[in-house]
């Protein structure tokens, strides 16, 4: 009996401190918990950044490792429906956090229409009068959360906030919220405080890290808004309307999306829609994404003249790491400049 008691103290101890065994579901969530843990410990994907997490299931090995993670931080049931159901079922109890249900988060309603906006305007980012309809999840007294101070969800909501936990499906609501800089430092907080509330020895350092990765963030921010400033009269078009967030955070105009957000196969008539707007709008660019379909963008483009160029939402081709989000927030304002360039 006493023989064993000196191994669990050690272990017990701020230097031998058990880390959370952590899995996230997209390539931009791992990045924001990498740059969180830092040297501590890495975190498990479970949606390669090759596939789409609309429509991703999971294989064993990935099933796997969610079943034996400690905690699991992914976007939410409206990005992955296939990984709502996993969580439910193989998950462990209270491990999820969903970053999409998190208090603060900032949410764009869906769109619906072929056109974002009106082919001939130039200059025109008020995308359809988003800002009436961006809300923050505490803002709305429906989901149950009223006044959250970090205290308040940090050791308790951030557990609560898998699918089974249910009133928080947000019918309408674009899922693509990580390409708002604003949330990804929202939720770096948030990450933090979930991993402190498993691993309290590393709490300091977990704090800390979401510090430094929040102002790297703002410093990212700051490089692809001069990037992005010569081509802000600019119209695009995009495969699917995944980008919503990103153009709110820095002013840019998307004229329509092949597809709508869910990534769902598109109607003959929308892709006529938006054949015949490219036909008579100066759109700069066309953007496909590696995990689509490419001829769809060659049907919308035949005989428009459309320079086309890819940019990608989960960043396949980028380092995975803590360094992950900052560089893609940088690479897709490169993208778009030298497509809007040629």
């Amino acid at each position: 009996m006493y023989r064993s008691l000196l191994p669990a103290l050690l272990l017990a101890s701020p230097a031998f401190a058990e880390v959370p065994k952590v899995v996230t579901d997209i390539a931009p969530v791992q990045g924001l918990v990498a740059s969180v843990m830092g040297d501590l410990g890495t975190p498990d994907l479970l949606i390669p950044a090759s596939a789409s997490p609309h429509s991703h299931a999971l294989k064993p090995s990935e099933a796997r490792a969610l079943q034996q993670a400690d905690l699991v931080f992914w976007i939410g049931e409206e990005l992955s429906p296939d990984l709502a159901r996993k969580i439910d079922s193989i998950a462990q109890a209270g491990s999820a956090v969903s970053l999409f249900d998190l208090p603060g988060t900032r949410h764009l309603a869906a769109r619906n229409d072929v056109l974002f906006a009106e082919p001939g305007a130039q200059g025109d980012h008020d995308h359809g009068g988003h800002d009436e309809e961006a809300h923050d999840h505490d803002a709305h007294d429906d989901h149950g959360h009223g006044e959250h101070s970090h205290d308040d969800h940090a050791h308790e909501d951030h557990h609560d906030h898998g699918h089974e936990a249910g009133g928080h499906h947000h019918e309408g609501d674009d899922p693509h919220a990580w390409l708002s800089v604003d949330n990804a430092a929202t939720w770096l907080t948030a990450i933090a405080e979930s991993l402190a509330a498993q691993d309290p020895e590393n709490a300091q350092t977990y704090a800390a890290n979401a510090e430094a990765a929040q102002a790297r963030i703002a410093e990212a921010r700051a490089a692809a808004e001069a990037t992005l400033a010569p081509v802000k009269d600019n119209h695009f078009v995009v495969f699917h309307d995944a980008f919503q967030y990103y153009e709110d955070s820095f002013g840019l105009t998307v004229l329509g999306a092949i597809s709508l957000s869910d990534a769902t196969t598109p109607s003959p008539a929308r892709l006529d829609a938006l054949r015949d707007a490219l036909s008579g709008a100066a759109a700069a660019c066309v953007f496909a994404e590696p995990q689509f379909d490419p001829r769809l963008i060659a049907a919308v483009t035949e005989g428009a003249g459309t320079p086309v160029a890819e940019i990608d939402p989960l960043g396949a081709t980028l380092e995975a790491g803590p360094g992950f989000y900052p560089a893609l927030i940088e690479d897709m304002a490169q993208r778009i400049a030298d497509c809007a360039a040629q």
